[in-house]
């Protein structure tokens, strides 16, 4: 992995920074593949139970490299799509930790993430119509499915950005902070990664997966999702420890 990408890990918590301060932390070819790489690593390590991605520098990311975009660089990896998350977000929760500017391609990746803290002054916007440009990173899709419908093709169309307050009076933004935006995400990170890492994963697949299924089928297409969850070792253990009044032992299967 470049310097691009900085990871480290506390608690069974993977932190994930985009590191290109003086570049606002665009996304060139090597930020995409960072971050591939490290979903890649929270997805497969079982101890290993959400990450936190953010920005260094007080800025979370400024978007596509433009520069290197017309150098003929991609900021796309793989099956991830762009910035290595935003075709195939983690299998595992993973929350956005802004400060500063998340403009577009940085709004992108802010909502391909399960959980948003923001700073009380960041903003986010998808400004690509001022260039000629689509928010194709699901920017376009995912807005008009979390904010008034008038509201995000505002936001669309004029590429004006929008505050975090307001973002999270609409229910966007999880939670406001006057600081660094990682110290309230590291504590939200570690109330999450204290729950069974595969009703986690179940959880999260289900929320995701759900949102189209017709209401008669709803049983039957969860229950592939969960029947592995009550039948492991970790169900079990979470019902023994709250009889036995203690904090639970996950072995992730």
């Amino acid at each position: 992995m470049s310097d691009a990408i900085l990871t480290s890990v506390n608690e069974g918590v993977l932190e994930i920074t985009i590191n290109r301060p003086d570049q606002r932390n665009c996304v060139n070819a090597a930020v995409a593949r960072g971050i591939a790489a490290a979903i890649d690593r929270l997805d497969s390590e079982t101890e290993l139970r959400c990450a936190i991605l953010s920005g260094a520098g007080g800025t979370f990311c400024s978007g596509m490299d433009l520069k290197a975009w017309l150098a003929g660089e991609s900021a796309a990896e793989g099956g991830r799509g762009f910035a290595g998350i935003c075709g195939r977000p983690p299998n595992k929760p993973i929350i956005a930790a802004v400060d500063g500017y998340a403009l577009a391609g940085g709004t992108e990746i802010s909502l391909a993430c399960d959980m948003i803290v923001a700073r009380r002054d960041a903003q986010f916007g998808i400004p690509e119509v001022k260039r000629s440009l689509v928010a194709a990173a699901r920017g376009v899709i995912y807005l008009p499915r979390l904010l008034p419908r008038q509201l995000a093709m505002e936001l669309a169309l004029t590429g004006d950005p929008i505050g975090a307050e307001r973002l999270a009076e609409l229910g966007v933004v999880n939670r406001i902070t006057d600081g660094p935006a990682i110290e309230a995400a590291r504590e939200l990170a570690a109330t999450i990664a204290a729950n069974g890492p595969l009703a986690l994963m179940a959880t999260k697949a289900l929320m995701r997966d759900s949102w189209n299924w017709e209401y008669d089928e709803l049983e039957k297409r969860q229950n592939p999702y969960i029947k592995d969850v009550f039948s492991s070792e970790d169900a079990r253990e979470g019902a023994s420890a709250f009889a036995e009044k203690r904090k639970p032992v996950w072995k992730g299967k």
